[in-house]
């Protein structure tokens, strides 16, 4: 089958909630991708940020046939010999005392949200059935019906009300905005240290330590959504670290597999956490075998191979060479490590056109907000690479 009769045949069976680029891929590896009539690709998006080991790194690969072939599930009924090691190698990793695993960003969120309420309860003294989450307007932490009640965006809404009480909005960045929100049932605040969806948006410096001071002056638990901006996007393990915070709970997901299987968690206290008792909450495939040793593989993968390190020096360079594309359509580049967002001025015509002609040239990357080219590399990612595929941006982004 050929492009277009692959295209067609999606068209026609699949629900029709995405609108991707016309390439049907068949391969990865690394930093490149193949489709199906054998053209080479290079990945400028890394699966928002789930890719961030490469395409099907060797590694990771070997562990996960391996552990297929032995156990691949027991549900959380029985106790299975790859969560305990997960756990422990997890924590120590980020200096956290408790982790619960799930598998979706989204799932992992949720989670964070009812461990909040709950302590907010059991041990904040807030007023049963009164607790209040504040999040930020341009999040995004997911599409259950739950997470959609606290977006500002109207599309992710539209149609699927009534939605869940007790959110509140602020503007992010903002941290006086923090202050002036927060009641007596208030429970936590829910954060991305950078903003992905909204298009690589970077707070002003010092806001993640305002915030968190804070959260410690009237106790309420600072929640950060680190699925997209953590496990080395940024050049730090975790976002926060480039302001040394810390946050009471923090979120993972995509790259705590190298995109190989969906594994999320959620990391933080024994206070916090162990507001949970036996049947609290729960998922027949969080924590499976085959997940744990899958997400045990992608974090030394992390760590052995450097590629948070490798973030922060390629980082810096790609953040340089796009600063430096003089265009005719672009209002700024915002970005930190390799993750970057180029924002294109309303007379552009939306990102949407210069995305499909990166495509011609090889390049794969996807607008957000109609304005913004967000790119988002692999950290496996070379030097030569990134000048490759700057080139290709650099002739798209003078097209009139």
């Amino acid at each position: 089958m050929n492009t277009q009769e692959y295209i067609a045949l999606e068209d026609q069976y699949n629900a029709r909630n995405y609108q991707p680029l016309d390439v049907v891929l068949t391969r990865g590896n690394g930093v490149w991708v193949e489709d199906v009539e054998g053209r080479r690709y290079m990945d400028f998006l890394a699966a928002y940020s789930a890719l961030n080991q490469g395409h099907c790194h060797p590694r990771i690969v070997k562990v996960m046939v391996e552990q297929a072939a032995k156990l691949a599930l027991t549900s959380r009924a029985f106790r299975n010999d790859q969560l305990p090691l997960l756990a422990k190698e997890l924590c120590e990793l980020t200096g956290y005392e408790m982790m619960l695993p799930m598998n979706t960003g989204a799932e992992a969120v949720e989670t964070a949200i009812k461990a909040a309420r709950k302590w907010g309860y059991r041990i904040k003294g807030v007023p049963e059935d009164r607790a209040r989450v504040i999040a930020c307007y341009g999040n995004f932490h997911g599409r259950t019906i739950t997470i959609v009640s606290f977006s500002p965006e109207e599309q992710y809404r539209d149609g699927f009300g009534p939605f869940t009480p007790g959110f509140t909005l602020i503007p992010y960045g903002e941290a006086e905005a923090l202050e002036a929100a927060i009641t007596p049932h208030t429970v936590a605040f829910l954060v991305e240290p950078i903003q992905g969806e909204s298009g690589v948006v970077v707070p002003p410096p010092g806001y993640l330590r305002q915030v968190r001071d804070i959260c410690n002056r009237h106790n309420i638990l600072l929640i950060l959504d680190e699925i997209q901006s953590g496990l080395g996007r940024t050049g730090r393990l975790l976002a926060a670290d480039h302001e040394g915070v810390r946050g009471d709970m923090v979120t993972l997901g995509k790259a705590l597999s190298g995109g190989m299987y969906p594994v999320s968690a959620v990391l933080a206290s024994r206070e916090v956490l162990g507001v949970f008792q036996p049947g609290d909450h729960g998922s027949t495939y969080g924590g499976n075998p085959l997940a744990c040793a899958v997400a045990r593989e992608a974090l030394k993968v992390l760590v052995e191979e450097k590629l948070v390190e490798r973030a922060a020096e390629l980082g810096e360079y790609m953040l340089a060479r796009l600063r430096q594309i003089t265009s005719p359509h672009i209002q700024k580049v915002r970005g930190k490590g390799l993750w970057a967002g180029i924002v294109l001025k309303p007379e552009a015509g939306g990102a949407r056109r210069f995305c499909e002609a990166l495509l011609e040239r090889g390049l794969l990357c996807k607008e957000t907000h109609w304005n913004v080219i967000r790119l988002a590399p692999p950290l496996v990612i070379t030097k030569d690479q990134i000048d490759w595929a700057v080139e290709r941006l650099e002739e798209v982004l003078q097209m009139p």
